[in-house]
């Protein structure tokens, strides 16, 4: 799965990491959102515990095979997706780093528990959560991306409200038929340029 988009110049980060522990299909979309922003980038999935994005590539075999020169760099622009493979991200932590080194912007798929190597301890991990209505509205600590689920106003919160996606824009990013919609892509610019620490 491979998407073009331009690259941005402007960001603070080279390596996200980003989570969404209540909804399993914004844990599956919000790193492509967060990817796409920056043109070229590689989105790895850390979550040994979720749905697998698809792909015969995987970091599992990566860390069997070692990867090759072609895994280390993007040969083209876009983003590329690296599936997980059921691999604890303990036992990747060398192809990870790797992988970090050659690319120009990596996104890492947190789960909701995990231990991580020492090596990703420092890496800013983007909390993200949908934006219920009334009583049901996200309490996150902190800064957060927050997913509208309805047009309008939205709530004053700390971090970055995503424009709402409709149904088709869902379903065409998760089969990989569609790249996400411009107004979301820009809209994910802001988490690169601002603090996660």
């Amino acid at each position: 799965m491979v998407w073009s988009r331009k690259p941005s110049k402007d960001r603070r980060y080279r390596v996200l990491g980003i989570r969404c522990a209540v909804d399993p299909v914004l844990h599956a979309l919000a790193p492509l959102g967060l990817a796409s922003a920056q043109g070229t980038a590689l989105v790895v999935d850390l979550d040994d515990e979720a749905p697998s994005y698809p792909g015969s590539t995987s970091l599992a075999k990566l860390v069997v095979s070692q990867p090759r020169l072609s895994d280390l760099r993007p040969l083209r622009p876009g983003v590329a997706v690296l599936p997980n493979g059921s691999v604890h991200p303990r036992e990747a932590e060398d192809v990870i780093e790797a992988l970090v080194a050659g690319w120009p912007a990596v996104v890492l798929r947190f789960g909701a528990a995990q231990g991580l190597p020492p090596a990703l301890l420092n890496v800013p991990v983007v909390p993200v959560a949908p934006l219920l209505p009334g009583f049901l509205h996200p309490s996150l600590a902190g800064a957060a991306v927050y997913q509208s689920l309805f047009p309008g106003p939205p709530p004053r919160l700390r971090g970055v409200v995503l424009p709402p996606l409709g149904r088709s824009h869902i379903q065409g990013m998760l089969t990989g038929a569609a790249l996400p919609p411009r107004r979301w892509v820009r809209a994910w610019e802001q988490v690169w340029e601002a603090s996660w620490r």
